[in-house]
């Protein structure tokens, strides 16, 4: 009975959107003051309902769920759409944030997410079941996700192509 009034709480959220909340990078600092040391937390966080849109959000806070419920916060409000076909990525894409370089690749059905940490997150949370990727350069979270989001922004909807060519989509894709 009360795994019953836990499911209806879920379903009853006001009508919100179903989205999938995926944690990349926890981070706990230390700050040393006259009594010990104080804690903050940070949190990096991507969002995505996994119909081709997807977020990122970075949030702070002295405690580790506050921090958390932050990004997710943030990821929802800054999400942008991740054009798919048949499961993959449209066309191949690079792009680089700082020192972090990513490259993204469509792949055949069947093949999966070939990514590491944080692109395979965002794919995941995207909808997106089949791509292959390769992060090159420096290796650190926050700055390989911004490089994915680069290249997610940088790819062409094939949809506004075709709209602009006064073609049917069906000749876009193929």
């Amino acid at each position: 009975m009360e795994r019953q009034a836990r499911e209806g709480r879920d379903r009853d959220r006001g009508g919100e959107k179903e989205y999938i909340e995926k944690l990349v990078k926890l981070n706990r600092t230390a700050k040393v003051v006259k009594g010990g040391r104080r804690f903050s937390f940070s949190a990096l966080s991507v969002v995505g309902d996994r119909k081709g849109n997807v977020g990122y959000g970075f949030g702070k806070a002295n405690d580790v769920a506050e921090a958390i419920r932050k990004s997710v916060e943030k990821a929802k409000r800054n999400m942008i759409p991740l054009p798919t076909k048949n499961g993959t990525i449209p066309h191949l894409i690079q792009a680089n944030f700082k020192a972090s370089y990513v490259l993204l690749k469509p792949a055949c059905s069947g093949t999966g997410i070939i990514a590491g940490g944080p692109v395979r997150a965002i794919m995941e949370a995207g909808g997106v079941t089949d791509v292959l990727s390769k992060s090159i350069g420096a290796r650190s979270q926050y700055n390989v996700v911004k490089a994915t989001f680069a290249c997610i922004e940088q790819m062409m909807n094939p949809l506004k192509i075709a709209h602009d060519r006064g073609k049917p989509v069906k000749e876009i894709w193929g």
